[in-house]
């Protein structure tokens, strides 16, 4: 039973993936809500990329019929990713900005349901014990995306207002040691949240196996 839920999760979040992209990607109106840009510079987001990376993650998942270490280790690297978008939208974008504004349009998708969507499959799905080991490259993608983010700034500068800036995150309005900061924060919470679901997961597939 928890294999097929597991499986149709999966296809959800796929078609969720795909239609928040294309959303995005064509219509400037629904896409335009807060945190986006026009079109194609929207692959300019941690938090589009990330979203589709778990839909690329989960359309693997559909084809891979038995259990393989590298898909797990990629499934929890790709929910990282969507809980940190979905953690800092929540905790920390979202009170700047706004929820309501930050939950339109494709947004809804990327911040909150394919996240939620996400954690509920990981936590579903039966998987052997995950060793601590697959917690390191969970962070690897949000440690990536965070020092060519932070790069692009000290080498080209903030940029000018919206939606010109290089910091479109704002995470300078306080300057580069609380940018910096943040940044570490965010890597850390990337790691943090591997901890918890391989610990959520483990329990959860010891208690079958008893």
């Amino acid at each position: 039973m928890r294999r097929k839920i597991s499986f149709i999760l999966n296809i959800v979040i796929v078609l969720l993936m795909a239609t928040g992209l294309f959303i995005m990607l064509t219509n400037k109106a629904a896409s335009a809500t807060g945190l986006t840009a026009s079109g194609i510079e929207n692959l300019k987001y941690y938090t589009v990329l990330t979203n589709i990376f778990c839909g690329i993650i989960a359309l693997v998942s559909l084809f891979v019929r038995r259990e393989s270490r590298s898909l797990d280790i990629l499934k929890l690297a790709s929910l990282a990713g969507v809980m940190v978008t979905f953690l800092v939208i929540l905790l920390f974008l979202g009170p700047i900005y706004g929820h309501v504004l930050l939950y339109k349009g494709s947004n809804l998708i990327f911040h909150l349901i394919e996240p939620v969507l996400a954690a509920c499959e990981y936590l579903v799905t039966p998987r052997r014990k995950q060793p601590f080991i697959y917690c390191v490259p969970a962070f690897v993608p949000t440690l990536l995306y965070g020092s060519i983010y932070l790069a692009n700034l000290l080498i080209n500068g903030v940029g000018g207002p919206w939606p010109d800036t290089n910091d479109f995150y704002g995470f300078l309005n306080w300057g580069y040691p609380v940018g910096i900061c943040i940044f570490i924060g965010i890597t850390l919470l990337a790691f943090s949240v591997s901890l918890i679901f391989r610990y959520l997961g483990n329990k959860l597939n010891a208690k079958e196996h008893l």
